[in-house]
């Protein structure tokens, strides 16, 4: 099977990648292709904003987390729809630490075979822009980069340096977005509030939809992703997938609770998990029958007072979590077991008490990057990224920077489960999941 995709890239961050991701991939849904996307790198927003407003299924590919072949499979397995739209993060040879490639959006590319198509800020630039490709050009061992879309420069000019992009550096030139006022997604929308939230946010995906049909050679793009090289796929028996094992799982999804990587759910529930959603906003108590309780991250410190106030909620999940049911919490929902919160502006609201840890906002980012945690019997690749601590963060893994190897204690064991702020990516371990999926059946009697 082909697997026509393609990756939108950028030289550095601010240049527009995700602005012109989204807007192509409304304009080809408007042409009426099918489309899924992914997001290389461990953030949740852009995929969540690929879902929620584009309604296009959307994931994370990562090749920190994940080795060629799982990242390749992983790919293949979700794959869906006539193409696949990639969106790369930070700078395209931007990895580890910033120096390293592993885990960039170039790595990725090389391990997916995917052609790339760098966006390029051209404000207040000229013929420099040829410089700066050549460049990028000279340093693309695999020869993946095929095309260029120039940003914020008026489309006469754009054109005129197209042709010489064309003759002179042997890429495709796709065309120029001119500077639009009010067209670009800033980070207020797309990383401090929900997409939903955002009324605005559909018109101004349309309105971007129509700069991109108009200015864009979207024939060639389709194109590009068409010629991407074969995959090199070791085919997976899938018959023992998605059997019911009996057990269920109890997953926190609302305004609070809303960071999850797709793969995960995937895994759970090729692993057998039934999974059913509650809100620790709405909803008065657990679901009924459930084996086990999934806390992700998100956004409680917006929603303290909800949260706080909802003491039929928190006595369900503290009464559970007593009785020996296996939870699984990271980040915000780590924050949500705490015994209290105390938000930025010194306001304390009593939370679940599952944990004995006190939260309180640092006003500076305590810790931000990758991660491989260490359990003992077994590693996983995750990241962390948060303003607030706790005066308990746990002490049964070591977490451990890939750059620098700096490590400390964090997460707490609980009923066979973890609680504490790394975010986890589970493919990176399958082994994580099997073992909590058996302390559930253990726990529910299965």
């Amino acid at each position: 099977m082909e697997y026509p995709r393609v990756m939108i890239a950028a030289p550095r961050s601010g240049s527009g990648k995700t602005t012109i991701t989204c807007g192509i991939l409304r304009a080809m849904i408007n042409s009426g292709l099918s489309l899924c996307s992914y997001k290389c790198g461990p953030d949740y927003i852009d995929p969540m904003f690929h879902r929620t407003v584009l309604g296009i299924p959307s994931g994370n590919l990562d090749t920190f987390f994940t080795d060629d072949s799982t990242t390749r499979s992983l790919f293949v397995q979700s794959y869906s729809g006539d193409m696949a739209v990639i969106e790369g993060v930070m700078g395209l040879y931007d990895g580890i630490g910033g120096v390293e490639t592993q885990g960039s959006s170039y790595d990725l590319a090389r391990a997916l075979s995917v052609p790339i198509v760098l966006v390029v800020d051209a404000k207040g630039a000229g013929r420099s822009i040829i410089a700066q490709l050549k460049g990028f050009l000279d340093y693309d061992e695999y020869h993946l980069i095929k095309a260029v879309i120039l940003n914020r420069t008026s489309v006469a000019f754009g054109n005129t340096l197209g042709v010489i992009i064309e003759k002179e550096l042997g890429i495709k030139y796709l065309g120029t977005i001119p500077e639009i006022k009010d067209q670009q997604l800033s980070s207020r929308y797309l990383g401090l509030v929900m997409p939903e939230e955002v009324p605005e946010i559909n018109k101004k995906i349309d309105d971007l939809a129509e700069v991109i049909t108009e200015n864009l050679n979207l024939e060639e793009l389709k194109k590009l992703a068409s010629e991407a090289a074969e995959l090199d796929i070791i085919k997976e028996d899938s018959s023992s997938k998605f059997v019911n094992v009996g057990v269920v799982l109890a997953v926190a999804r609302d305004e609070a609770f809303c960071f999850y990587y797709k793969e995960n759910l995937e895994m759970l529930k090729e692993a057998g998990v039934k999974l059913v959603e509650f809100s620790p906003i709405k909803d008065a108590q657990l679901p009924d029958g459930v084996d086990g309780i999934l806390l992700g991250g998100g956004y409680p410190e917006n929603y303290m007072k909800e949260l706080s106030s909802n003491k039929s909620m928190k006595a369900s999940i503290k009464n559970a979590i007593d009785s020996g049911m296996p939870i699984l919490a990271e980040c915000g929902g780590f924050m949500y077991l705490s015994d209290s919160i105390k938000n930025s502006d010194n306001q304390i609201y009593d939370m679940v008490g599952a944990i004995k840890a006190r939260v309180e906002w640092k006003g500076k980012l305590v810790r931000f990057g990758y991660v491989t945690v260490d359990m003992g019997e077994l590693q996983i690749k995750g990241h962390e990224f948060h303003y607030y601590d706790t005066d308990n963060n746990g002490d049964c893994c070591v977490a451990t920077k890939p750059f620098g190897g700096k490590s400390w204690n964090c997460i707490h064991s609980k009923n066979g489960g973890y609680i504490g702020f790394p975010h986890l990516y589970y493919p990176s371990n399958p082994e994580f999941i099997n073992n909590f999926v058996e302390v559930m059946k253990n726990y529910g009697g299965h």
